[in-house]
């Protein structure tokens, strides 16, 4: 048994880990990408911060809606005088404390800054969260907790390389939520997923192609065919809430999805000419679909595949088998986020690697010290 003070010294540890993990994370992004608002570097007018929480923005970008319409909630609360003293309020070295928290145009205007603050907060907090989901998602399905907290910390640094060609304030969220329903598909009763799953579809759409992969946990656990009603009615949920969506902004430009196959083409003819476009963590990098990285992802998935639990297998091959071909057909070139439906399984590859180096390192360190 491990003694009290020690399993709460590891849980502060963890705490602290986690911390630092999810902040360095979410710098890489934003100093990447911000929200995509004007007045920075990554301008994108069809889904800039300003339009999307007014809803103005175009589909399917429009559609991704909880922060914003959360941010709003919490905006139309607050009353003018407080925000006027927020706005005003004087920094140390600088005109004004907004200006040393937020580097973004849309951070000192009057209209936009609580609102702005608020998905700030929440994206940071999503990151962080999503740490902590990982980690226990490893746990419950068997992993050591340290290969599971170096894993999820080596996953959440990893995000910012992730988000290439495009980053956007729903992909923590989006991160989190996955990594919130695989846990709780191994460790909770299945009705505790569709509330969450309604507001993961709120966040993404794409949510509601994540449930099917959910079903192998489930199946684990239950009859077939409570795990088939489980599965439906937490799909059923996600339905819901995205035919609301659609409704609710069925008149904005664009479409539910954009074709990208012939783009998608070209750029696999260039494959071995992609340059480096892109700082990441202020370093200049090429995208990951170089030879590089696909040959250490493919001997991650080579190496780690056997320690997988099978529920863990059919949920990958589950997730694969939706999430490739929609992103050939698509989604923009490059953009590895775009693999979403495939987080957690990279994850769990990577728990299951470290937790196999770990367990040799303890055998080598054995046989040493018994020649001592």
């Amino acid at each position: 048994m491990i003694p009290f003070t020690s399993k709460l010294y590891y849980k502060a540890c963890c705490l602290a880990l986690f911390f630092v993990a999810a902040a360095a994370s979410f710098n890489g992004y934003f100093v990447k990408w911000h929200f995509r608002e004007a007045g920075t570097s990554e301008f994108m007018p069809r889904a800039s911060f300003d339009v999307l929480v007014d809803g103005s923005a175009a589909r399917p970008y429009v559609y991704r809606q909880l922060l914003p319409m959360l941010a709003t909630w919490i905006d139309g609360r607050v009353s003018e005088r407080i925000k006027d003293r927020l706005l005003t309020a004087k920094g140390d070295r600088g005109p004004t404390f907004l200006s040393r928290l937020v580097d973004s145009p849309l951070a000192q205007d009057r209209i936009w800054f609580l609102r702005y603050l608020i998905v700030y907060a929440l994206v940071f907090l999503f990151a962080w969260l999503s740490v902590h989901a990982l980690f226990q998602a490893g746990k419950v399905l068997g992993y050591p907790s340290p290969p599971s907290a170096l894993a999820a910390i080596a996953f959440i640094l990893l995000m910012p390389y992730f988000l290439t060609v495009g980053g956007y304030l729903y992909d923590y969220p989006e991160l989190a939520f996955c990594a919130l329903a695989v846990w709780m598909a191994v460790k909770c009763d299945w009705w505790w997923i569709v509330p969450l799953a309604a507001m993961a579809t709120w966040n993404k759409e794409s949510f509601l192609l994540f449930v099917p992969t959910l079903y192998p946990f489930l199946r684990a656990r239950y009859s077939r065919l409570r795990a088939a009603i489980g599965t439906g009615i937490i799909g059923s949920a996600c339905v819901a809430v995205y035919a609301f969506l659609r409704m609710r902004f069925q008149h904005n430009p664009g479409g539910a999805v954009e074709n990208h196959a012939i783009a998608q083409f070209y750029w696999f003819l260039h494959f071995f000419t992609n340059p480096f476009r892109e700082k990441t963590y202020g370093l200049p990098v090429t995208p990951l679909f170089n030879l590089l990285c696909l040959a250490l992802i493919v001997w991650t998935v080579w190496r780690g595949w056997r320690h997988l639990p099978q529920a863990a297998q059919r949920h990958a091959q589950i997730a694969a088998i939706i999430n490739v071909p929609l992103y050939v057909l698509f989604c923009e070139p490059g953009e590895l986020r775009d693999l979403s439906l495939l987080y957690v399984t990279l994850f769990l590859l990577i728990a299951a690697n470290l937790t196999e180096w770990i367990g040799r390192h303890d055998e080598d360190n054995v046989r040493y010290f018994s020649h001592i």
